[in-house]
């Protein structure tokens, strides 16, 4: 297998497992079925706003630099996502030594629309310059980035 399918297969493979993580971590309360009449509310509802798109965010990071990496997240970045509007849903690293470069996140956001001005927000947001200016002061951190941006299913149980 060539070295971009496999690096595809793996991703497929992790976001599956991901969204099987997220399921598995929502309390039982979203899971059970809701009386018709919040059916019907929530149907209308959705009619009136657009759906909240999730966004699958691969990082890999230059060698040695994941503890960096990682602080930068636990101590400012997903402040930083909160205040321009983007919800922490969750991080990963994998278990396997030979992704230890890699760094998957999932962000919520209430559209696309939304996702697009909030990245803006976030790019130019003072603090979060600061903070990636002092913390690659010995070098970058970030190698590269992947995005997808997800929709949830008629029968996720994230919606």
């Amino acid at each position: 297998m060539n070295e971009s399918l496999k690096n595809k297969y793996l991703a497929n493979k992790l976001l599956i497992t991901a969204a099987a993580l997220l399921v598995c971590l929502l309390p039982l309360s979203t899971l059970q079925a809701a009386e018709p009449s919040a059916v019907s509310e929530k149907a209308s509802s959705a009619q009136e706003k657009p759906a909240p798109v999730y966004e699958l965010r691969i990082y890999t990071v230059h060698p040695g630099k994941m503890p960096d990496m990682l602080a930068r997240f636990k101590n400012h970045t997903r402040a930083i996502f909160e205040r321009h509007g983007m919800e922490n849903v969750g991080y990963w690293v994998p278990v396997e030594a030979k992704d230890s470069d890699k760094l998957y996140y999932i962000l919520k956001h209430k559209s696309r629309e939304a996702a697009a001005a909030s990245w803006k927000a976030f790019g130019a947001d003072p603090e979060w310059n600061k903070v990636r200016t002092e913390s690659e002061a010995k070098g970058a951190i970030v190698k590269g980035v992947e995005a997808t941006f997800m929709a949830a299913t008629e029968f996720s149980a994230l919606k």
